[in-house]
């Protein structure tokens, strides 16, 4: 059955407040430096123990270039075209949003050249720092995610990219402010996304036209099943027109208990003399 779809004034606002969020850490980096309330930000997560350098270099890697593509995969195989086609263009929206805008007009160095004393995991030690790509991907999917998933399941993904963010910095890759931007522009990619494609209508009766089989009610005048009436509604427009409703009648009477009805309303007669004779079991009166 066909799903329906919606575009949520929503998404307008998430991507009006989101951007300006981006708008303000731009304005915060712009001079290339790190301040101290944000250096010693990275210094707290950094210098965590190194053991956790294997499990957050694995959750770091959600924020690769190619992850929206495998999640568009996942979402084909669902015969999820939308979702699929919001993920899919995420990617170029992203190297637009990073590239083409943010770096053009943001020149920050990574932490290597920016923070002294900076513990670098397998990242560079320079070049531009802000935004971070990984965080606009990794918030960009939850967003674009969003309207498909459950609330325990939204959570789960929410998590996934806040672990990405923080394994950014924990890895040396970039300061705290690169992965707020970052993440805050993914979000507004993903909303404006979202806007585009259209979203899932959430709630009964979106999932085709079809009549809900509670509201299927006999109709003892024409002799057929008709839906959209409540069975109570049905009753009171039969008795409107001088029709005996069924005993006990609604959609669950089968074909026998119906012709049982009938009969008994053709036996119920009332004789000349305006007084009624009872009918035994044998037929005679």
């Amino acid at each position: 059955m066909s799903r329906a779809f919606r575009r949520r004034t929503a998404d307008a606002g998430t991507a009006l407040a989101a951007a300006a969020v981006t708008g303000l850490c731009a304005w915060a980096v712009s001079p290339g430096t790190v301040g101290n309330p944000e250096r010693q930000v990275f210094a707290f997560v950094n210098r965590w123990p190194d053991v956790l350098e294997r499990p957050l270099w694995v959750f770091q890697t959600l924020g690769v270039l190619g992850m929206p593509l495998l999640v568009a995969s996942a979402a084909l195989a669902l015969r999820r075209w939308r979702l699929a086609l919001g993920l899919g263009l995420l990617v170029p929206v992203k190297l637009g949003v990073e590239r083409g805008l943010l770096k053009e007009f943001v020149h920050r160095e990574r932490p290597g050249t920016t923070i002294p004393g900076a513990v670098l995991r397998d990242v560079p030690s320079a070049g531009l720092s802000f935004p971070s790509g990984h965080a606009i991907i990794a918030f960009g999917i939850v967003v674009v995610l969003a309207p498909y998933l459950r609330r325990r399941w939204l959570v789960v993904v929410v998590a996934l990219a806040v672990l990405n963010a923080v394994a950014r910095v924990y890895l040396g890759g970039h300061a705290p402010l690169d992965v707020v931007g970052g993440g805050t522009a993914g979000v507004t990619a993903g909303a404006l996304l979202n806007l585009l494609v259209g979203v899932p209508v959430r709630g009964p009766g979106n999932r085709g036209r079809a009549a809900s089989p509670a509201r299927m009610s006999w109709h003892h005048s024409t002799g057929q099943v008709r839906p959209g009436v409540p069975a109570d509604e049905a009753h009171e427009q039969e008795d409107g027109r001088g029709q005996e409703p069924c005993p006990g009648g609604d959609s669950e009477l089968g074909a026998g208990e119906r012709l049982r009805a009938q009969h008994i309303r053709q036996t119920r007669q009332v004789h000349p003399g305006n007084q009624e004779q009872p009918v035994g079991d044998d037929g005679d009166r």
